[in-house]
């Protein structure tokens, strides 16, 4: 039940310094739009402490808006994410049974991502913070995927994480709710996208993710001799470019011998790749985390993962097995968490509110934002700098 006074303490909140915030359970409606989804939910959290509670959430995708464009067209997105928006949050806070009055924040994925949704998200944001006398909180879409095992499990920190995504794809030694160190990442593709231009290329609908996974189920793995990107260098940074060009050359070896893929080639193919990735993620997942517990001996070990990708089956199996191997505790969030969702934005401006206060009317859109500013960009992170 919420005290009277609670809206007057909402109002207060932007003025409220770490420790007073700690002092109670909050109320945060959390915004998404870095990419096609417009989400939204309602969490509730006491900043500084693991596991929270979705009250609420809604999500509107736009699947078939970039159906025939086979893959996601910004300038559509952004429009239709301008539209939803005010959708997405009404329908959280009636999933949740609340009123706007009842939030005490609004938080809002403020990047990286496709700079249209993100503006639009964090337009919408300002709007309804000023509008309402509510804080404001700016979260970066990537510590929310970093921090989401802690929304679902009371994971201490320190952790090393995996997040893998459609755009992103780095290990991630998570210290507090803002400060992450990076161990290793992609030089080029991100595995989730190397799902959709595999998935592409074998005439398979988008997002390819799952279409693929569900092919590989039927094929066989070890017909196509298909390479394990950077497995023969040290370290824990990933490629993932060659393996989707080798399936590409696979594909047309058949093609031009046959005229053509059947559904076996399909389902083969398939099942090649997605052993490729899962395989060359486990072991860049075993350097890393051998990396994470030399920095700590005698620690706990503590292995997340995070992100779209997250949700293939047999990734996430070879990646409990090596934290298995290692004596490390594995956290996994629940597969409805690891795509883009309001949940994880919610989640991690709660957890950004136990370090200092929210953000003011200033606060911008960014298409890029390390997570570890102090690492070096990655190779093919563009003449802009690296996204993540």
């Amino acid at each position: 039940m919420r005290t009277p006074s609670h809206g007057c303490y909402a109002r207060s909140l932007r003025h409220a310094t770490a420790e007073s915030v700690l002092e109670r359970e909050i109320l945060v409606l959390g915004l998404e739009s870095t990419c096609d989804d417009t989400a939204a939910a309602v969490v509730a959290a006491r900043p500084g402490a693991a596991v929270g509670r979705i009250l609420g959430r809604t999500a509107r995708g736009q699947r078939d808006l970039h159906a025939g464009f086979g893959g996601v067209v910004p300038e559509i997105a952004a429009r239709a994410h301008a539209e939803r928006l005010d959708v997405v949050a009404a329908g959280a806070l009636a999933d949740a049974g609340l009123g706007l009055d009842a939030i005490d924040a609004v938080a809002v994925a403020a990047g990286p991502g496709l700079i249209g949704g993100v503006l639009a998200g964090v337009m919408f944001a300002k709007g309804l913070a000023a509008g309402r006398g509510l804080p404001l909180v700016g979260v970066n879409h990537l510590a929310g995927h970093a921090l989401t095992p802690r929304l679902v499990e009371d994971l201490p920190f320190p952790y090393l994480v995996l997040l893998v995504s459609g755009g992103h794809c780095q290990f991630l030694a998570v210290d507090g709710p803002e400060a992450f160190r990076r161990l290793g990442g992609t030089i080029d593709d991100a595995p989730g996208e190397a799902f959709d231009k595999v998935a592409k290329l074998l005439g398979l609908p988008q997002p390819g993710g799952p279409e693929v996974e569900a092919e590989a189920a039927r094929g066989d793995p070890a017909r196509f001799d298909l390479p394990r990107p950077l497995l023969d260098r040290p370290g824990c940074d990933l490629s993932f470019s060659g393996l989707k060009t080798a399936t590409r050359r696979a594909r047309d070896l058949l093609v031009g011998a046959q005229g053509g893929l059947t559904r076996a080639d399909r389902a083969d193919l398939c099942a090649g790749f997605q052993a490729a990735v899962a395989e060359t993620l486990a072991e860049k997942s075993r350097r890393a985390l051998a990396a994470f517990a030399a920095d700590r001996p005698g620690a706990p070990l503590a292995f997340a993962v995070a992100g779209g990708v997250a949700a293939n089956a047999a990734i996430r199996a070879g990646l409990a097995a090596v934290a298995a191997e290692a004596g490390a505790r594995f956290v996994a969030p629940p597969l409805d968490l690891c795509g883009d969702n309001g949940a994880i934005v919610a989640w991690a401006a709660a957890e950004r509110l136990a370090l200092r206060g929210p953000d003011d009317m200033t606060l911008a859109a960014r298409p890029r934002w390390p997570l570890d500013a102090a690492a070096a960009p990655l190779l093919g992170s563009g003449r802009k700098g690296a996204k993540a």
